[in-house]
């Protein structure tokens, strides 16, 4: 890993003076190789670290935001939207009472995320904001699409833990479990740029497909903090859960992770389901056909699963991945099951 220079920003104006760019166009040259004086933004630290140790990053300067009191913390807003500051911890999340309370299927996701270690010290702005881990995209040796090459190597190789939905042209899956529930619970991201403007922006339209933009995971542009999760007002008819499935009892990045959160009546009739897929597409995979399955029924063994197979329909599984499609069919049941306590 290559020397840089290292400094702590006290408040957001300091860090926005700061960074210039985003890591995606740090690692972006003319001739597609890592960059070497780029200025970065530090979110949790754990992916940028990775990125550098593996070569593909060689910053100039690294910005800890750290010491942004308003980055790291929960508040509840008068009208009951819940605001998460960027540099929260995913165990501080996972654990907050108003979290757990109102939005469970958050908790769920952030606490199953990596390790008990890492959800120490990792935060809910780095997890959206990490590059894939593709291991093509990973390498040094492989300039891939996505790092300004061309072609996507997962196509004819090692695919077994890639998309099958939306892989067109790249075969990523969206390495951030927390923003499968986020995006179910429709959730927006406020973005601050070094003129002190700010953006609001719908996370599931933040984060880019493939076919939107080969090179980059998602919409933050050039001297952009992505500030704060907002979570909107959530009813007391409202119910959620997210459930994930890795290898045995691996720390690793799950195969496949569904979080489902449905409205239902005082009749137990649902009136409005989000159901989305995490490790399944380049971007959290909304399965619309599952939501309309279940939208105005009673939800049973037989609805979830119709709903299931709805969610699978459209899939088009790569040469080694196939196997996903009857996991994420038990999973997508378990989990709306799970959501409407039913099991």
């Amino acid at each position: 890993m290559n020397r840089f220079e290292w400094t702590s920003a006290r408040d957001l104006a300091a860090a926005v003076r700061a960074g210039s760019l985003t890591v995606a166009d740090a690692m972006l040259t003319q001739s597609g190789q890592p960059g070497t004086s780029a200025v970065i933004l530090k979110a949790g630290g754990i992916d940028l670290l990775d990125l550098m140790k593996e070569g593909l990053l060689n910053p100039r300067l690294v910005v800890n935001l750290r010491g942004v009191p308003e980055l790291g913390r929960i508040v509840e807003e008068p009208g009951g939207a819940l605001r998460i500051g960027a540099m929260v911890t995913l165990a501080q999340l996972a654990e907050h009472p108003l979290v757990r309370a109102r939005y469970s299927a958050l908790a769920q996701a952030a606490g199953q995320s990596a390790s008990p270690q890492i959800r120490q010290v990792a935060t809910i702005g780095g997890n959206l904001l990490q590059r894939p881990r593709c291991w093509y995209f990973r390498s040094l040796h492989h300039h891939c699409l996505r790092k300004g090459g061309e072609a996507c190597f997962a196509f004819a190789g090692e695919n077994q833990y890639h998309a099958i939905f939306g892989h067109n042209g790249c075969a990523i899956v969206h390495p951030s479990t927390a923003a499968t529930a986020l995006v179910a619970f429709n959730a927006k991201v406020e973005l601050v740029s070094a003129q002190g403007t700010k953006r609001v922006v719908a996370l599931e339209a933040f984060f880019l497909t493939s076919d939107a933009d080969i090179e980059r995971e998602n919409d933050l542009k050039p001297g952009e903090i992505l500030t704060t999760v907002v979570l909107q007002p959530s009813k007391p008819s409202v119910r959620s859960a997210h459930l994930r499935q890795g290898e045995q009892d691996s720390f690793d990045w799950p195969i496949a992770d569904v979080a489902a959160v449905v409205d239902m009546d005082t009749d137990g009739i649902c009136q409005r389901a989000s159901v989305v897929l995490g490790a399944a597409a380049p971007v959290p995979h909304r399965a619309k056909g599952a939501e309309s399955a279940l939208a105005g029924k009673r939800i049973s063994e037989d609805t979830a699963r119709s709903a299931a197979n709805a969610a699978i329909a459209a899939a088009a599984p790569l040469s080694k991945n196939a196997y996903k499609l009857p996991v994420f069919e038990a999973l997508v049941t378990r989990t709306i099951l799970s959501a409407a306590g039913r099991i």
